[in-house]
C-alpha cells in the first residue's frame, strides 16, 4: 500500500510531500511523493500517540471482566489518536488485582494493549486520591513477585511511593525484573526520592497530582523530580489536573522530559454521571470527576486528541514538539521500538492532524 501525505512529522522534523509505502502494516519505505498512490492524505501525519496512564473509557474500565467492555475503551481511544497505550489498573485487594491482571494478560499477548500499569496498592495514604486508602499496602517483595508471575511478563509499570518502608527495595527488585518503576502517590523528601532514582525508578506518575506542592525552602519529591533529568514526567493537559500556568513550567523548562498521558476513566468519551474507580463512588459532572467522599479528583474524561490541540493552540508546541510529547518520549520511556515514530519497520498507526486539529486516525 502507498499513501501520499501533504506532510509528515519524521525523525523529529516536519516533512513536507511524503509518500509511505506499507507492507502487512509496517513502514518499508519512506520516500518523496509516489505518482500513484492507494490513499492520498490532505493533513499531516503524526504517528499514533502513546498513552502510558489510562485506566478505561466508553462508559468501563479496564478492571471489567468483560470482552466486549476491554474492546469499547480500545476502540474509544483508537477513535481519538491513541494506537498504543496500557491498561492501568488502580489499588484493589490483593486477590481482586490477581484476577484483573489474569483477564488482561491475553490482550498484552495478542498485542491490543501494550503492557499492564499498577497504580497501587503501594501508594502513600497522605496522597492517596482516588485509591480506596483501606487497600493500600506497604512493599513486599514476595507479594510483588506473585503479581509478576500471575503477569507472565505483561505487568509493564508499577507506581510506588518511595517513602513506604520496604520501598526501596521494591524498586530494585522491580528494575531488575525489567519492569519500568514509576514515583507518584508520594509526600517524599528529596533525599527518598534521591534513592529512589538510584534503585532504577525512572517516570514520574502524573506530575502535580498526588504530590506535594513545590517548596521554595524545603525541597521535597515534586522539586526533586523536576530537576532530576533521567525522569520522564506524565502530565495530565485537560485543563483541570494541572492549570495552564503551572503546566507550562515542565512544558516549557524540560519539553523534552514531558510525556503527556489521558489518565482516563470510564466516563471519558461517555457521559456525564455515577461511576466507579475501583470501590469508590465517582461523579462526573461538566467531564470532572471527583471521589464522592472525599471531593478528590478521580482520574480524567480526556482523550489524547483534546490534549495535542492544547498543547498546540495554549502552549504553542510545534508538531514535532507534540508529536514528541504525545507518542515518541511515551514510547522511548516503555521501551517500545515498534511505535512512537514515522520511521522503517514501525507499524503503520498514524494520527492525520490540520491546523493544529486532530482530524483521525489511521491504521493501515
Amino acid at each position: 500500500m502507498i499513501i501520499n501525505a501533504a506532510a509528515a512529522v519524521i525523525d523529529g522534523e516536519l516533512k513536507e510531500s511524503v509518500s509511505l509505502e506499507i507492507h502487512d502494516g509496517i513502514i518499508a519505505e519512506i520516500r518523496t511523493t509516489h505518482p500513484a498512490p492507494d490513499l492520498t492524505i490532505a493533513g499531516t501525519l503524526l504517528p499514533g500517540f502513546v498513552d502510558m496512564h489510562c485506566h478505561g473509557g466508553a462508559g468501563f474500565s479496564f478492571s471489567s471482566k468483560e470482552a466486549n467492555e476491554i474492546d469499547s475503551i480500545l476502540s474509544l481511544h483508537q477513535l481519538h489518536g491513541t494506537t498504543t497505550q496500557l491498561a492501568s489498573l488502580v489499588t484493589e485487594p490483593i486477590a481482586e488485582l490477581k484476577n484483573q491482571i489474569r483477564f488482561l494478560a491475553p490482550y498484552v499477548h495478542s498485542g491490543k494493549i501494550a503492557g499492564i500499569h499498577l497504580e497501587g496498592p503501594y501508594l502513600s495514604h497522605e496522597k492517596c486520591g482516588a485509591h480506596n486508602p483501606s487497600f493500600l499496602r506497604e512493599p513486599d517483595l514476595a507479594e510483588i513477585a506473585e503479581l509478576l508471575e500471575v503477569g507472565e511478563g505483561t505487568i509493564t509499570m508499577v507506581t510506588i511511593a518511595p517513602e513506604l518502608p520496604g520501598a526501596i527495595a521494591a524498586i530494585e527488585f522491580l528494575a531488575s525484573e525489567g519492569v519500568i518503576v514509576a514515583i507518584g502517590h508520594s509526600a517524599a523528601s528529596a533525599a527518598i526520592t534521591k534513592e529512589a532514582i538510584d534503585a532504577g525508578a525512572s517516570v514520574v506518575t502524573h506530575f502535580y497530582n498526588g504530590l506535594p506542592a513545590l517548596d521554595h525552602r524545603v525541597p521535597n519529591i515534586t522539586s526533586h523530580v523536576l530537576l532530576e533529568p533521567s525522569l520522564t514526567l506524565e502530565l495530565i493537559l485537560d485543563g483541570l489536573h494541572v492549570s495552564e500556568e503551572k503546566a507550562s513550567v515542565p512544558l516549557n523548562l524540560i519539553p523534552q522530559r514531558v510525556a503527556l498521558v489521558s489518565d482516563a476513566m470510564a466516563a471519558a468519551g461517555s457521559d456525564d454521571g455515577a461511576y466507579q474507580i475501583g470501590s469508590l463512588a465517582v461523579t462526573v459532572k461538566d467531564g470532572k470527576a471527583t471521589v464522592d467522599s472525599t471531593g478528590s479528583l478521580a482520574g480524567s474524561t480526556l482523550t489524547l486528541d483534546k490534549a495535542f490541540e492544547r498543547l498546540v493552540a495554549v502552549h504553542k508546541y510545534s508538531l514535532p514538539q507534540a508529536s514528541y510529547a504525545l507518542s515518541t518520549l511515551p514510547a522511548r520511556t516503555l521501551g517500545i521500538n515498534y511505535a512512537g515514530e514515522i520511521a522503517i519497520g514501525s507499524i503503520a498507526d498514524f494520527v492525520e492532524v490540520n491546523n493544529g486539529k486532530f482530524i483521525k486516525t489511521h491504521r493501515m
